[in-house]
């Protein structure tokens, strides 16, 4: 059991050397998950695996949706959706003291909800916010760590392509995990916003003035939306409603987006030719990824990490929620040196059996599960835990890429001010940590309601 242990954990400080030393993570997984299992089976074993293993990953209906709601997203960033999302929010918002930053905040979630990505969303809503935040003479710090911040929501509002990434892996149904990351994000966002209101409040310099619209401005800005809402409602609305699955919805948001593009001429055949070649990029990206994270789980699964760690757990008398909190603890210092997707890729495979162990095995009965839940609540609950926590090592020092992003935009600040800036929402992510661990019932509830 003790040699299971180490063996692993040693392949995954060799994978992560690697990612460390710039190896892309999928030829990184590729190389260890191959090597280990010739070290276990031999080489005959690798081949025939990999005969049919990249078939059998790739033609999954599922995953289909990946490539759509990624070309989702980068249509929508080629339409300037984020500018009308950022007026809108402005022009409601702006009166307020620090209204402009939670302008950007909202404004970020309505583009994560079409986008899904947190980089792309940071970096997108970083080129139209920080403009308008300087403008209105916001501190550096604020107006930087509001972008950098706001930009975290996209991995968790749906539809979310990290999310959906993580429900194929544990094998839940996707709606929901769409469904059980709605109160949460909506949390989020009112913690942030709640902390720019702090924020502000302590330090009043920060965001010296404010921006009055009047009522003409605030009709424009709402009937430049109400596209955006149609879209938003028509995709997710009909998951819900049980209308159409995944893929569909994806295909229907695809077309619409493309639709108001060209409606509002902001869409060019050049554009969708870049937003195309742009997703075949990240989709191959994210493909190649998923294979060297099944081979990785093929290695792990022979040499019994999952049920040797979780063996050694139990034998050292951790409980079942200390175990989550610890491992929440290392994604967090994880997510400070991967992106997300590479995160939850990395992680969940390898860590999520062992949850399952802990919590008494595949088929338990609730009321007698480590969690206090059935391993499918399990799945949802810790799902959405999980990918908080990838949000918050994107904005921790030292190295939050989402930081960094934003840094890229604002070349004359130091990165020292940009993460000053990020603290109030750094605490506001782990107070909403700290709410759902204490109530399940925020997550688990809207997809029994669904379910049922």
């Amino acid at each position: 059991m003790i040699d299971a242990v180490l063996l692993g954990f040693g392949s995954l400080g060799v994978l992560i050397t690697l990612i460390i030393l710039r190896m892309p993570i999928a030829y990184a997984m590729i190389l260890v998950g191959a090597i280990g299992i010739m070290s276990v089976n031999g080489v005959g074993p690798v081949f025939n695996q990999l005969k049919t293993l990249a078939y059998g990953q790739f033609s999954i209906y599922d995953l289909s949706v990946v490539p759509l709601f990624i070309l989702m997203g980068a249509l929508a960033s080629k339409t300037g959706l984020s500018s009308s999302l950022f007026r809108f929010a402005n022009a409601w918002l702006g009166w307020l003291r620090g209204g402009t930053a939670m302008a950007a905040i909202s404004a970020c979630a309505g583009f994560g909800a079409i986008c899904g990505s947190s980089i792309a969303t940071a970096s997108t809503m970083g080129r139209v916010a920080l403009p308008e935040l300087r403008k209105y003479n916001y501190s550096a710090p604020l107006s930087t760590g509001v972008l950098a911040a706001g930009g975290v929501l996209g991995i968790l509002i749906p539809p979310s392509v990290v999310l959906i990434i993580y429900a194929l892996i544990v094998e839940v149904n996707i709606v929901s995990m769409f469904a059980a990351a709605l109160i949460p994000g909506l949390l989020a966002i009112c913690l942030f916003l709640a902390a720019i209101g702090l924020f502000v409040a302590i330090y009043p310099e920060s965001a010296p003035q404010t921006h009055s619209s009047d009522s003409i401005e605030r009709r424009q800005a709402t009937i430049q939306i109400l596209p955006i809402i149609f879209v938003f409602i028509v995709v997710l609305g009909g998951l819900y409603a049980g209308f159409y699955n995944p893929t569909p919805a994806a295909s229907v948001g695809v077309g619409l987006v493309m639709l108001l593009g060209f409606i509002q001429k902001k869409l060019s055949l050049a554009d969708i030719k870049e937003a195309i070649l742009e997703t075949a990029g990240t989709a191959g990206m994210i493909y190649l990824i998923l294979l060297g994270a099944e081979l990785m789980k093929i290695y792990m699964s022979r040499i019994g990490l999952p049920q040797a760690t979780a063996e050694w757990i139990l034998a050292a008398g951790f409980e079942p929620m200390t175990v989550l909190i610890l491992l929440l603890i290392g994604m967090i210092l994880l997510g400070c040196l991967l992106d997300s997707l590479s995160m939850i890729l990395l992680v969940i495979p390898f860590f999520w059996p062992v949850l399952v162990e802990l919590n008494g095995g595949l088929y338990i009965p609730a009321e007698l599960a480590g969690f206090g839940m059935s391993t499918d609540d399990l799945k949802i609950w810790f799902g959405i835990l999980a990918l908080i926590v990838v949000e918050v090592g994107l904005i921790t020092p030292p190295v939050g890429m989402n930081v960094f992003v934003i840094a890229s935009l604002a070349k004359d600040i130091e990165m020292s001010e940009i993460f000053r800036g990020v603290l109030p929402f750094f605490f506001a992510e782990l107070i909403r940590i700290f709410i759902l661990i204490s109530f399940p019932v925020l997550v688990l509830w809207l997809p029994a309601l669904l379910s049922g």
